[in-house]
């Protein structure tokens, strides 16, 4: 991987090329959007608006790193077919989403609409493009049917999901597939030109996360405020992974499918490895350390929704056909985010920038 993952290497794919980005105002589009401006790609965003006036996107002033913004509804079709067909783009990584798993038993019709027919709607806007094209649509480990038995899942793993978000990334891969299938067949290459995967990772941190029930800005909010910790599922495993770990991986899947467009048009799990494992309040206690200051506790939530407490991946078909594995374990992934939200004196952007640079080995 030392050799593939440098930024030389993926400026030599990405620089100067339009690179279409949805979901570009969200927490981990807004450093794909950094990485991608710092290779010198021309980025086109389509996202709704920011939340919160403190989300990343914004401490970044990230309108100044796209090419163009587009703040606009994934499920709108008709504005989404125009602004991707008009730009042409080389690559088209797909984040937009719904990714909340509580805010999917809130607005279970929505999550469906945003994460299955706006993928729909995503692949039909690359169907009708002249130019070639390759397409990452990022989903998410919990794409599987998962029975909690500790053993890591593998591509071929059937898919499933208890609560709606869950279901909703599922029949998303569905419908990739079956795009892929009926209309990118690799097969037909010469005849659409389109070259489409999914990568599927685990439980993302790093610094500039503000969204709402999510362990790491749970942290960040209490402490701001004096407040404790509330853990609402302490011994829950999660494969915790720094965001650009996996955004590491869809650079290099992209550039890969590149430059063999025939040969990579499948999904990829993309997580930490598997005896890498810490539980909810591991994860709190280090980066309480790494922070400098903080405290938690437990908290009984009764008829709190179902959210799955053990999920692994194994990663080793990515590894073996792409040559991404994991540079940071878990411990180090929460100490530079908690050094992220402790240090505040430097911008956002630099921030961003320096961890950037550190994990491409600048």
């Amino acid at each position: 991987m030392e050799k593939v993952v440098t930024t030389e290497y993926l400026r030599s794919i990405f620089n100067g090329k339009r690179v279409f980005l949805t979901g570009h105002t969200g927490f981990k589009g807004a450093w794909m959007l950094q990485i991608l401006h710092a290779l010198g790609a021309k980025v086109k965003g389509y996202s709704l608006a920011t939340e919160k006036t403190g989300d990343l996107y914004n401490l970044i002033d990230g309108d100044k790193l796209c090419y163009s913004s587009i703040i606009a509804d994934i499920c709108d079709q008709n504005k989404l077919n125009t602004e991707l067909v008009r730009f042409e783009p080389h690559f088209v990584f797909h984040f937009a989403a719904q990714p909340l798993v509580r805010r999917g038993y809130s607005q279970p019709a929505y999550t469906f609409l945003v994460n299955a027919q706006g993928t729909a709607h995503v692949l039909d806007a690359m169907r009708l493009m002249a130019t070639p094209c390759v397409g990452v649509m990022i989903t998410t480990d919990k794409v599987y049917d998962n029975p909690e038995r500790g053993l890591p899942f593998k591509e071929d793993d059937k898919l499933g999901g208890y609560d709606p978000y869950s279901a909703s990334k599922a029949a998303a891969e569905v419908v990739i597939d079956s795009y892929r299938r009926s209309f990118f067949n690799p097969a037909d290459y010469t005849h659409h030109a389109k070259s489409i995967a999914s990568a599927r990772a685990g439980n993302v941190i790093g610094g500039g996360d503000y969204s709402d029930d999510r362990i790491v800005p749970d942290i960040v909010r209490a402490i701001s405020f004096g407040e404790t910790v509330s853990l609402r599922n302490p011994n829950s495993i999660r494969p915790w992974q720094h965001v650009l770990e996996p955004l590491a991986g869809y650079l290099m899947l992209a550039a890969k499918m590149s430059e063999s467009p025939k040969q990579f048009n499948t999904a990829y799990n993309m997580g930490p490895n598997p005896d890498d494992m810490l539980t909810v309040e591991e994860l709190t206690r280090i980066f309480v350390e790494s922070y400098g200051h903080g405290s938690y506790k437990s908290l009984a939530e009764e008829g709190a929704p179902h959210e799955a407490k053990l999920l692994l991946l194994d990663s080793s078909k990515v590894a073996n056909e792409i040559g991404w594995i994991p540079k940071l374990d878990a411990r180090t992934a929460i100490e530079w985010t908690a050094q992220w939200y402790a240090d505040k004196g430097t911008p956002a952007y630099d921030k961003c920038l320096q961890q950037i640079k550190r994990y491409f080995g600048e």
